[in-house]
């Protein structure tokens, strides 16, 4: 197989990505479904566990499609391939831990080892070629747990899987390291505009699940003073989530990409955080489903200030730690407000869910006026230099 050029700049998202990330709309919704219907530590960690699988395909394939182009014939077909085999993964999820196991971590693994082998012969130059036969090793390790994992009883189901998970999170953190070796991405090309355009797209798709559960509990309720009142300040906290992570640090981080000389870190980091906030959007989903369906309940209180405050603060200190990382911004102001939700969340343990949804929306929306404000001082400054560190 020849090699494929590296692409600069585009014109923008193709439509074949943009019906890739439909797939992962499905897998969202079966993971919100599946941690709902198992509201424990241990159908947290299930839940976890398959978001990390599910988003590692997701990621990895996006990624090839931003170093080539996702409308070569060679790299839509793969594009296509993985596709086919994520509808497969994701339609296993609800029974992924019982009758489906293999139908879930089979096409996973063909997908992560095939496309990344595929990728050693299809890299446009040696320093790609070389981090994606690294990528092969790490993945290699971990997909035998994947599969010995899927034909095992459940509670060794969930060790072998729950080890395979780190193995890959952790290789993806660190792009894929071998002694002696590592990623060397400085002036490295790369889209970074394009990679951030594609983190944003499924983060909004996240948002949409957090739509369509709030919306579900409401069509699915019966339309009471407090339902409406739940369902007004879910979706009012919904949006201050929003502000804050298409606020004030998008234009420090674009101005970074223009500057920096090592796209591929910003961008790369840019996945790292992306999964915390995609999975704390799910927690904030089921949260809310469960506080409208049941607004003045009591017995879930500790599972829904679990899912809202924790969602919420898992997400915005990934947000904080990637403005820190990549533009260099301090975002203290996120960080006391994480701190904050993590105090309301403690104290409300034992209030009824609408209380609990309530601070929470008050909360992030008195972060979110902040958040505006200091964008706007933000804004009458000089940006940030990026460096090349």
């Amino acid at each position: 197989m020849s090699t494929l050029p590296v692409i600069g700049k585009r014109d923008g998202v193709t439509p074949v990505e943009l019906l890739f990330d439909l797939v992962f709309v499905f897998a969202m919704s079966e993971i919100a479904h599946h941690l709902l219907g198992h509201l424990t530590t241990r159908g947290l960690i299930e839940a976890t566990i398959l978001l990390v699988g599910v988003f590692l395909v997701w990621l990895n394939t996006s990624w090839i499609a931003t170093v080539l182009h996702a409308q070569e014939p060679r790299v839509l077909t793969m594009i296509l391939v993985t596709m086919l085999l994520s509808m497969f993964m994701n339609a296993s999820i609800g029974r992924a831990y019982g009758s489906m196991g293999l139908m879930f971590a089979l096409p996973l693994v063909l997908g992560q080892v095939g496309r990344s082998a595929w990728m050693v012969a299809a890299s446009p130059n040696e320093v790609y070629r070389e981090h994606y036969r690294r990528t092969v090793g790490w993945q290699l390790i971990s997909a035998p747990l994947w599969l010995i994992g899927a034909v095992s009883p459940p509670e060794a189901r969930l060790s072998y899987w729950g080890a395979a998970t780190v193995i890959d999170l952790i290789g993806t953190w660190l792009a894929h390291p071998v002694p002696g070796q590592r990623l060397h991405s400085v002036y490295l090309e790369f889209d970074a505009d394009h990679m951030l355009e594609r983190c944003r797209l499924l983060l909004i798709v996240a948002f949409g699940e957090t739509v369509v559960a709030m919306g579900s509990a409401l069509a699915s309720s019966r339309m009471t003073g407090l339902t409406v009142f739940a369902g007004v300040v879910a979706f009012a906290g919904m949006i201050a989530l929003w502000a804050l992570y298409f606020g004030s640090g998008v234009r420090a981080t674009l101005d970074h990409i223009a500057r920096t000389c090592d796209p591929v870190k910003a961008s790369r980091l840019a996945g790292n955080a992306l999964v915390v906030m995609v999975a704390g959007l799910i927690g904030i989903a089921v949260g809310s489903e469960i506080v409208i369906g049941a607004p003045s309940a009591r017995g879930d209180s500790l599972v829904v200030g679990a899912l809202l405050f924790g969602g919420a603060m898992a997400g915005l200190v990934a947000h904080a730690w990637y403005l820190r990382a990549v533009p260099r911004l301090s975002a203290r102001w996120i960080l006391f407000g994480a701190a904050g939700l993590a105090f309301a969340g403690l104290a409300t343990a034992s209030a009824p869910g609408v209380v609990q949804l309530g601070i929470w929306s008050v909360g992030l929306t008195a972060l979110a006026v902040a958040d505006t404000r200091a964008g706007r001082r933000f804004d009458s400054a000089d940006p940030p230099v990026a460096d090349c560190d």
